[in-house]
């Protein structure tokens, strides 16, 4: 079972049909939406500020979600996919949103609906990323738009199959 830890009076919450794997961190004040995946050794801690995550996103191997001390927090949609040993710091990520595996996010960077961060890249902080739109690079940069339907498509392809894959470890135990 994952570890999940009260601080400083805050008990994390975990929205229904969610899958944390065995050696995820969940500390704090997090609220996890409906139908989530928090995945091996990724880390949510919330002992310094909020993390909330909305329904049907993915946190893969290896991320790290925090915040600055009662300053920045971490927001993040529906239908998001965090990538394997992302860092996500104070930050806010709408809706279908994709971050790259590797990738940072740095404290009050915005990525908008859609949009795509590539794998590896630095997201500097107070950036704001346009909905639909792929950025790349260290530090990240525009590269091109997007068109909605697919980046939506993709996204929800991806949480759809995250889901899937949960499955299979939630029945492996039962």
């Amino acid at each position: 079972m994952a570890l999940i830890k009260e601080v400083r009076g805050f008990t994390p919450q975990i929205g229904n049909d969610c899958y944390l794997a065995e050696n995820a961190t969940v500390v704090g004040d997090v609220v996890i939406g409906d139908g989530c995946s928090i995945w091996f050794n990724a880390v949510l801690r919330g002992d310094v500020n909020a993390i909330r995550i909305g329904n049907n996103v993915n946190i893969q191997d290896g991320s790290v979600l925090h915040t600055l001390y009662e300053k920045s927090t971490v927001e993040i949609g529906d239908y998001v996919s965090i990538g394997h040993n992302v860092t996500v710091h104070g930050a806010k990520i709408d809706n279908y949103a994709l971050i790259g595996m590797g990738a940072i996010l740095l404290d009050y960077a915005h990525v908008g609906e859609g949009a795509i961060v590539a794998a590896g890249a630095l997201v500097l902080s107070n950036t704001v990323i346009p909905p639909y739109t792929l950025w790349a690079g260290v530090p990240a940069k525009f590269v091109k738009e997007i068109e909605p339907e697919k980046t939506n498509e993709m996204n929800r392809k991806i949480a759809h199959n995250y889901a899937m894959y949960a499955g299979w470890y939630k029945t492996s135990i039962e």
